[in-house]
Order: C-alpha cells, then sequence, then structure tokens
C-alpha cells in the first residue's frame, strides 16, 4: 500500500513538472500574439462597389453606417467624387494614421487615374488621430487645409466631447458631401464645450512605458520557462524514494 502511494504521488510530480513548462510557454505566446490584433494596410479586404465604410474599430451604428453609405453613393452618383471612412482600433507598432491611410489609398486606387476622384478618411480609435487623403480633383475642392479643419475641428470636436463617434462621423460625412458637390464650406461646428482634450489622446512617454512593461513581462517569463521546469524536476528527483536499503 505504502509501494502504490508513492508511485501515485510520485506520477503527480512528474505530471506537475511537465505542465507546468506547458503552462509558462503559452502565457508567453498569448504575450508575443498580442500585437496581432494590430491592422495593417493588408488586413483590409479589397475594395468594393458597395464599400463605402469599413468599421474595424466598430465605433459606428448600422443604422448611421447605412446612413452615411447612402449619402456617399448620391455623392458619387452625381458628382463622380467618392468618399470612403475607414476605422482601426490599433495600428501596426510604428504605422500613424496617415502613413496607414497613404497605403490603403494606394492599395485601393493604385494608379493616378484612379485616385482623381477618391478620398479616404481614416480614424485610428485607440488615438483618435484621424486624417484623410485625396486624389488631384478632388484637392481643387478640398483643400489641405479644409481636410485637416474636417479631421481636426468636425470630427475632433465630438471625440473630444465623451468620444462620440457616431456624431463625428456624420458631420464630418455631411460636411465633405457639401464641399465635394461645389456647395460652401458650412465650416465646423462651434464647439461649445472642450472635455479633457488631453485624455482623449495617449501620451508618446505613456505608450512607451507601456511597452517597457511588455518587455520586462516576456523576460520574466521566459526566464521562469527555464527555472521553473529545473526546479519541479529537482523537487521531483529529491522526494523519490531511495534505492538503498
Amino acid at each position: 500500500m505504502e509501494q502504490l502511494l508513492k508511485q501515485f504521488f510520485s506520477s503527480q510530480k512528474y505530471i506537475i513538472c511537465l505542465i507546468l513548462p506547458l503552462m509558462v510557454i503559452l502565457m508567453v505566446t498569448s504575450l508575443f500574439s498580442a500585437p496581432a490584433l494590430a491592422t495593417g494596410v493588408y488586413q483590409i479586404p479589397n475594395l468594393t462597389a458597395d464599400t463605402w465604410i469599413v468599421d474595424e474599430g466598430e465605433v459606428i451604428s448600422r443604422l448611421n453606417e447605412g446612413q452615411i453609405s447612402s449619402t456617399f453613393k448620391d455623392l458619387a452618383k452625381e458628382t463622380g467624387k467618392e468618399v470612403r471612412i475607414v476605422t482601426i482600433h490599433r495600428l501596426d507598432y510604428g504605422e500613424t494614421p496617415e502613413s496607414f491611410a497613404k497605403g490603403l489609398f494606394t492599395k485601393w486606387f493604385p494608379t493616378p487615374e484612379e485616385q482623381a476622384n477618391q478620398s479616404l478618411l481614416v480614424i485610428d480609435t485607440v488615438t483618435n488621430g484621424a486624417t484623410i487623403i485625396s486624389g488631384d480633383k478632388v484637392k481643387s475642392l478640398l483643400t489641405d487645409s479644409m481636410a485637416n479643419s474636417v479631421t481636426e475641428e468636425t470630427l475632433g470636436a465630438a471625440l473630444r466631447n465623451g468620444n462620440k463617434y457616431n456624431q463625428g462621423l456624420l458631420d464630418a460625412s455631411d460636411r465633405l458631401v457639401t464641399i465635394l458637390s461645389g456647395k460652401p464650406d458650412p465650416g465646423p461646428l462651434e464647439e461649445k464645450e472642450t472635455i479633457q482634450v488631453e485624455g482623449t489622446f495617449t501620451k508618446a512617454e505613456d505608450t512607451d512605458k507601456n511597452k517597457g512593461n511588455a518587455t520586462a513581462w516576456v523576460v520574466g517569463l521566459l526566464i521562469a520557462a527555464t527555472v521553473i521546469p529545473m526546479a519541479t524536476y529537482y523537487i521531483y528527483q529529491i522526494n523519490q524514494p531511495s534505492n538503498q536499503g
């Protein structure tokens, strides 16, 4: 009976020796796989005739997405000018809304001729950074200063006032459609109240700190993945029944 109990507990310790390293490896793997949640240009679906909004950030309601898409579709039929909106929850490391927008603009519209009548508004919902990229024929109506005003003042006002993405994108799309229809720019709505503008954006030093913490966790877990198996095996060995006697 005593021998059976010793064998039972020895088997348990052996199993622990196998399971602990696997648990550590799984934890480390999960940390390394976290950046995969970021979105790159080539993860965005190819453009189709009915693609007006790609809501990867999941911040637009279906009702508003349908309303904005319908407005953009009508604009395209009436003027030949086309607008798309893309929301992203997290960009790849080193990517900015502007660099992402330029890459996607080129992916969707490879030639200057295809780009000429196109506009693309991209917003990163982590930082609330936004930008508009336009083709040459659009810029005669939508100047760079107007585009910047749309993202910083029209869209930005709604985001600063409680991250109101639906309202901000509705306001931005209405203003873009007005401008691209050849009508006078109505300008941004008056921003009556500013609520913690600083809190809306991620500071660079906070981002660096988070990256440093993640690196420390990864290094620590890798060390643990080496030490824990050795320690458990050592404990297993010293608890083995002696062959002597």
